[in-house]
């Protein structure tokens, strides 16, 4: 064997090695642009953890002409919201499994009609439910945050509307099935609790 051939450098694992850097460091590079939109969103929920709460009617009339208001604190009065309807939508927390139970606001002012609140979440292991009587008018002003609906995906169980089980977010037929008129196309997570 010559001195020649045994310097010989392998060209394929050098062509390899060569794509699987680039990968590395693409991959890397899309790492640090994920953490620095991570950050900010973080910093963006904690302001407006702490931000005092806008009318809701505003924000939507802002949502209608395009702004964007998910992750933004609102107040709105909801009448007989703690006995009203609700749907059971299925949730997963550190806790076990359970249920959001969703019911429809009315509004009286602002583009849209009705917003769907997010009441809170109802452990499997709690076999209890609030009372619903669809003649109280009680007031009771809401805080929240107002945030878009998640997309099913291809692995999400389809909504079974008539056993009032729910796996996706979908505004327009909860509304319907709770009788919320023109809602609006997000939902209002509460920080004040209307479950009893």
């Amino acid at each position: 064997m010559t001195e020649a051939t045994q310097r010989r450098v392998p060209i394929g694992l050098t062509v390899a090695m060569m794509i699987a850097l680039a990968i590395l460091i693409a991959l890397g590079n899309w790492q640090l642009k994920r953490l620095t939109w991570k950050l900010n969103l973080l910093a963006h929920v904690a302001a407006l953890q702490t931000a005092p709460p806008q009318p809701l009617d505003r924000v939507l009339a802002k949502v209608v002409n395009g702004e964007n208001g998910d992750l933004t604190r609102v107040s709105v009065t909801c009448s007989g919201l703690a006995t009203a309807r609700y749907v059971e939508l299925y949730s997963v927390r550190v806790s076990g499994a359970g249920q959001r139970l969703i019911s429809s606001c009315n509004l009286a002012t602002g583009p849209y009609g009705s917003i769907l609140v997010d009441r809170g979440f109802v452990s499997d292991q709690i076999s209890a439910r609030p009372a619903v009587d669809e003649h109280d008018e009680t007031p009771i002003e809401i805080i929240g945050v107002l945030r878009k609906p998640d997309r099913a995906t291809f692995v999400t169980p389809p909504n079974d509307l008539a056993g009032n089980h729910w796996y996706s977010r979908d505004i327009g037929a909860m509304a319907q099935t709770l009788g919320g008129a023109k809602p609006a196309p997000l939902t209002l997570m509460a920080e004040t609790s209307s479950n009893p």
